[in-house]
């Protein structure tokens, strides 16, 4: 069974209260997500593969490691976006992949409508960022697309989470941990997140009606 990783850190809450607040604007909104972000992420990359390597400091000759795999940081959109800048900003040189979904509002199920991911040149390591893991669809279609890619390892990363859609990714994909800034109680009868913090993707693009 995967691993499921709930941030237990003041920092996290703090920033938690403020992103889900009707008060924060879009800019508040951004700020704080990528300040979750990357809280989750140093998380989440806790026992990378690393190689050794010598370093020349002004003084002397070091021994040290470095990252060993290949990288990639798969937003889905349009969201996730909104997660991929802190994880480039500690390992620049990770590829980023993109997938486009949108949910069905009828069905709840998603729709894909965009992919740029780099079949020819598969990663060692795929992180999923998107900020709501909600009834898991989207996730695990994610996780389907980037298996047929013949990614060795995937991690998924949400800011927050519903039970549901951690149960939904376990059911089909065992394999797959899940780190999250916080577990909330359920899904509404519209499949929202409860108490959530509304619509990710609309908030943090200033697209809200």
């Amino acid at each position: 069974m995967s691993v499921v990783t709930e941030l237990d850190h003041p920092l996290a809450t703090h920033h938690l209260g403020r992103l889900r607040s009707v008060d924060s604007d879009s800019a508040e909104f951004r700020q704080r997500i990528q300040v979750l972000t990357s809280l989750l992420f140093v998380e989440a990359a806790r026992k990378l593969p690393v190689q050794p390597v010598d370093v020349v400091t002004p003084l002397e000759t070091i021994s040290t490691t470095q990252l060993q795999s290949s990288l990639a940081i798969v937003p889905i959109l349009r969201a996730g976006l909104g997660m991929v800048d802190p994880v480039l900003q500690m390992i620049p040189s990770a590829a980023v992949w993109h997938l486009g979904m949108f949910r069905d509002e009828q069905t709840s199920m998603p729709v894909r409508y965009y992919d740029k991911i780099h079949r020819n040149e598969p990663a060692a390591l795929a992180f999923i960022v998107d900020p709501m893991l909600a009834t898991g669809g989207s996730a695990n279609m994610a996780i389907d697309i980037l298996k047929e890619c013949q990614v060795d390892e995937i991690r998924m990363l949400s800011v927050i989470a519903a039970p549901e859609g951690i149960q939904a990714v376990q059911d089909q994909h065992s394999d797959v941990d899940l780190f999250t800034c916080v577990i909330d109680r359920q899904l509404n009868q519209q499949d929202y997140i409860v108490p959530g913090l509304g619509d990710a993707g609309d908030r943090i693009f200033n697209t809200q009606h």
